[in-house]
Order: structure tokens, then C-alpha cells, then sequence
């Protein structure tokens, strides 16, 4: 989920040690982490906030069922099947990678619509760091919090996850959210100091989403706005200060309008990641888009909503002057459009090829405006 706004000092050279944290920090703190929490693969009873109802139907629950979420009780769960990951391996599915790439995209079109961005950038230490940051740290760390408190619903949707199938304990995965948490406040620092603060901000947004009693993720609209800001307009924003020497408002509003637009797009998106778990949604009282409004209805709302969201950002460029970026953007809803027919047709056997092929023209679109705001605002 997402949610943030941001600003911006001015930029100063790295110290030197942030030189050696670049090259040598991902692997260090793996082995000081790994020597201090030792995962429990033995351990199988977890605390659980209810223990899943594999026969209940797929109604939604009566009025008294959403409180059931915040009660814990202690569920005794079987042993999973599965071969047992190595440590590194079960810690890297902990962190879900695939979730890191969105992130690093949002900073990468930031950072080039700063118009200070170029190919030896990629090679510098401020982007190892930024990769680093988007990557692993400060989306593992959202990742892994997600999972803690929605430990229920993956007993119904997902059980082999690390938690619900027994491999991390709580208190493991409790000191990793800990260490996780610092060590990305410090690298967000050490890029730019408010992007330190930026990384405070999505924190909590991820404790908004996922933690009882606020639980964002179940109030329907909510839940997928705050994780679409957070993924698009605060890494958006943040790449743009990490290269910008100088910024104020005026100059960020092109970043703001647009990186906004796409979150517009991005809750449609995010719509369609929750056909995946529409039963567990049902049984708690998630209120998610499919489960209260169903498959098709709830694949043509998101539909909408990704298409208008680049629409507006194509006519945004048109505004500006810049007639050939507005119709590039425009050019790339087509074939996202074309795959929204079979969305609709089949949203439960669609969504994971959808993402999959179509999120390839929406990233493009936001690459197209990032280099359009970098014309206009050099």
C-alpha cells in the first residue's frame, strides 16, 4: 500500500564510508544477522490471529466477523511437505523480490526526470545505495511486515508462506523487521537526509496497511491507495531529490502530477493482485474490490482505472507542449487495453499473465513522462 508526500535540502557528496556501505553492506549484515537469529524450521506452533476455516463458503462474513481479526489465538499448525530452504533462500523469499522491481523503477524515473541522471550514474555509489535501499531494504522490510500481520490470511491463500508454514518463528521474524527497519533509515540517509525520512514515512504506511486496529488493507479504496503511493510517488519524488541539486515545489509539481497519475493506474493494478486471495479476503472480512464486488465487476473497475490514469497523464504531456510524448503515453494503453478484454472474460486465470505482459507498457509510459519532465524542467 502506499501513502507519503515529500521535500527536499540541498545535496552534498557521500562521505567515504558510504563508499565501503555500497560495495560491502548487503553481504556484512547478512552474516551479522544470520549469526544472531537463527530460524526455527522445528517449530511448529505459531500464533495465528484466527486459525482458517478451510470449509467455510465464500460469502462475506456477518457484522461480527471483522472483529475476529484482531483476536489472537495460538493455532497448532501440521507440518508442511516442502523441503526445507536454506537460510539465505528462505530469507530472500521472506523479502519477495519481485515486489522490489516497481520500487527501483519509480526512483530510476525520479531520478531521470531530475535531468541530472545519466548512463555514469548507474555505476555510482548513490544509485548501489539507491538499489540497495528500494530493493531489499525498504520494500523487503514493508514485505516482511505484510506478512507478520496477515500471517491468517496466508493460512488460507498462501501456507507455505515462511510464517504460516512454520519456518520463521515470530520473535524471528521480529528482530529482522527490526534490523531491517534501521538499516534502510540509514541508507535512505545517507543518499539525501529526507529520503532518511521518506523511508520513516513508508514504514508506517505499511503498518497502516496491514496492522490491526487500522488495518487499511480491509476498508476496500484504502488499502491499495496508500501501497500505490508508496510505491510510485514517494520513490518517484525520492529520486528526484537524490539527484537534483537544488528543488523547491515549483520544480517537483511535474514529478508530483504525474508520478500521481500513475498511482491512479497502480491502484488498478493492485486491484487485480487480489483475485489471488479472494476466498481468505471473504472468510475474514477484507473487504478487497473482488471480494465485495466480485470477479468481472471488480476486473472492469481496475481496468478503468489503469487505463484513465495514463490517459490523464497523456493529456497531462499534451498540456505542457509536448504533443509527441502525449501521444507515445497514449500509443502504450493499446495493447494493455487489448489484454483487458481477457481480464474481464477470466480475472482468476488472467491476473498473473496480465501483470505479467501488460505492466510492460504501463512502466514505459512513466519512462516516457520522466523524460518529458526532464525537457521542461532541466
Amino acid at each position: 500500500m502506499y501513502t507519503l508526500q515529500h521535500q527536499c535540502p540541498s545535496r552534498a557528496l557521500l562521505p567515504p564510508v558510504s563508499i565501503i556501505c555500497g560495495m560491502k553492506f548487503h553481504s556484512l549484515y547478512l552474516r551479522v544477522i544470520f549469526q544472531a537469529v537463527s530460524f526455527n524450521h522445528s517449530n511448529l506452533s505459531q500464533v495465528s490471529e484466527i486459525p482458517p476455516d478451510r470449509h467455510s463458503d465464500n460469502r462475506l462474513p456477518d457484522a461480527g466477523a471483522p472483529e475476529a481479526i484482531g483476536r489472537r489465538k495460538p493455532v497448532i499448525r501440521t507440518l508442511r511437505s516442502s523441503e526445507p530452504l536454506s537460510r539465505i533462500g528462505l530469507l530472500v523469499r521472506f523479502l519477495k523480490p519481485v515486489t522490489w522491481i516497481p520500487v527501483i523503477w519509480s526512483f530510476l524515473c525520479g531520478a531521470v526526470a531530475s535531468g541530472a541522471f545519466g548512463w555514469n550514474e548507474f555505476f555510482g555509489t548513490k544509485f548501489l545505495l539507491a538499489l540497495l535501499l528500494t530493493g531489499p531494504l525498504a520494500t523487503g522490510t514493508c514485505q516482511m511486515l505484510n506478512d507478520y500481520f496477515d500471517r491468517d490470511l496466508d493460512e488460507i491463500n498462501e501456507p507455505s508462506r515462511p510464517i504460516p508454514g512454520g519456518a520463521i518463528s515470530l520473535r524471528d521474524a521480529t528482530v529482522l523487521i527490526a534490523i531491517w527497519s534501521v538499516l534502510s533509515v540509514i541508507v535512505g540517509y545517507l543518499i539525501h537526509p529526507l529520503i532518511g525520512l521518506y523511508v520513516v514515512i513508508g514504514i508506517i504506511n505499511a503498518h497502516l496497511y496491514s496492522a490491526n486496529p487500522i488495518k487499511l488493507k480491509k476498508r476496500l479504496w484504502a488499502g491499495n491507495i496508500i501501497v500505490s503511493v508508496s510505491y510510485l510517488i514517494i520513490p518517484w519524488i525520492a529520486g528526484e531529490i537524490a539527484y537534483r541539486r537544488e528543488f523547491s515545489l515549483d520544480s517537483l509539481t511535474p514529478s508530483l502530477i504525474v508520478a500521481g497519475l500513475f498511482t491512479l493506474s497502480s491502484t488498478g493494478t493492485m486491484t487485480i493482485n487480489d483475485f489471488k486471495s479472494i476466498e481468505g479476503d471473504r472468510q475474514v472480512g477484507i473487504h478487497t474490490l473482488p471480494a465485495v464486488f466480485g470477479e468481472r465487476k471488480a476486473a472492469i473497475i481496475a481496468a478503468v482505472l489503469i487505463n484513465l490514469g495514463q490517459l490523464l497523464a497523456a493529456l497531462y504531456m499534451l498540456s505542457i507542449g509536448l504533443a509527441s510524448y502525449a501521444v507515445a503515453v497514449a500509443a502504450l494503453i493499446l495493447p494493455q487495453l487489448l489484454l483487458q478484454f481477457g481480464l474481464v472474460r477470466s480475472p482468476r486465470s488472467m491476473d498473473v499473465r496480465y501483470n505479467a505482459v501488460a505492466q510492460n507498457f504501463l512502466v514505459a509510459g512513466m519512462l516516457v513522462c520522466a523524460f518529458a519532465i526532464r525537457i521542461i524542467n532541466p
